[in-house]
């Protein structure tokens, strides 16, 4: 039953909140004494307040889950978990994320509650709103990028932050193209906002940021010289994505990174050059 319960943390999600650790590693302060200890109450922070928005949508979605293909084996659709529970679990989470941000600074709280917010608004009506649901995930991205510049006090750079924005519409946008290939006909009794994009929108919508991702990931790295070499490795990492999602795929960002061993590979690669340029 333990298993049941972690399961439903959902940790390899818990990779996205490495945002928060990209402003002081993109700045050259990660190594600097000091800085892993506290970004791990906050990256720790994020974890709790996130694993409790999975298990609010997934109570929210479990009658639409049971007639799901996979979500019909996760623990509060298969009964594996209680109702009663899996709420009591999400609220102990959320204060607890809360109360360790607490120890930061009113901003960092402020905008850890904002992520809660927009996790709950997403659960109870934005995923079912045709791009704002877009908008809203990637929100979610944007506020660890933000938390973790004020943490470390490292200013955001526009074309970063503009950088960010846009890989998340991205992958999001597949993510949204793969779940319509594999549920077909059904696709909208699973998610409502995917009876509402026509036929060629989200493949469209995933070039055209895709494009605009690697515009103005170039200009983020060209005043870093060294950084620029990434570019090529950007617009792979790119590509390969879209022909994960074409190909019938999964689309979902996670699972891409940790199933697709080309992928995992050029973003190993990516890492290494950067650390190479920034911190040799």
């Amino acid at each position: 039953m333990s298993g049941q319960y972690l399961i439903m943390l959902r940790p390899a999600q818990w990779l996205k909140n490495l945002m928060l650790l990209f402003p002081p590693f993109l700045s050259g302060q990660i190594l600097q004494p000091g800085t892993l200890e506290r970004g791990l109450p906050l990256f720790v922070a994020f974890c709790l307040v996130s694993s409790a928005g999975y298990i609010f949508n997934d109570l929210l979605d479990r009658k639409r889950d049971i007639i799901h293909p996979k979500k019909r084996l996760r623990a509060i659709s298969s009964g594996a978990v209680s109702v009663r529970s899996a709420s009591l679990c999400a609220a102990l989470l959320l204060v607890s994320g809360l109360l360790l941000a607490g120890r930061f600074s009113p901003t960092v709280l402020m905008l850890l509650a904002g992520y809660s917010v927009n996790s709950l608004l997403y659960s109870l009506a934005l995923k079912s709103m045709p791009l704002v649901d877009l908008f809203s995930i990637s929100a979610g991205f944007l506020i660890r990028l933000q938390a973790g510049g004020e943490m470390f006090g490292v200013p955001i750079s526009p074309w970063l932050f503009l950088t960010v924005f846009l890989l998340a519409v991205f992958l999001s946008t597949g993510k949204r193209l793969s779940e319509s290939h594999s549920l077909g006909d059904d696709a909208g009794d699973h998610r409502a906002s995917l009876a509402s994009y026509p036929p060629g929108f989200l493949a469209g919508t995933m070039y055209m940021t895709g494009s605009a991702v690697l515009v103005t990931y170039a200009m983020y790295v060209i005043l870093k010289p060294n950084l620029v070499f990434t570019v090529p490795l950007c617009l792979f990492g790119l590509l390969r994505y879209i022909l994960r999602v074409s190909s019938g795929q999964s689309g979902d960002p996670t699972e891409s990174l940790l199933k697709d061993w080309i992928l995992f590979a050029v973003s190993l690669v990516w890492l290494l050059m950067v650390i190479w340029s920034i911190y040799r």
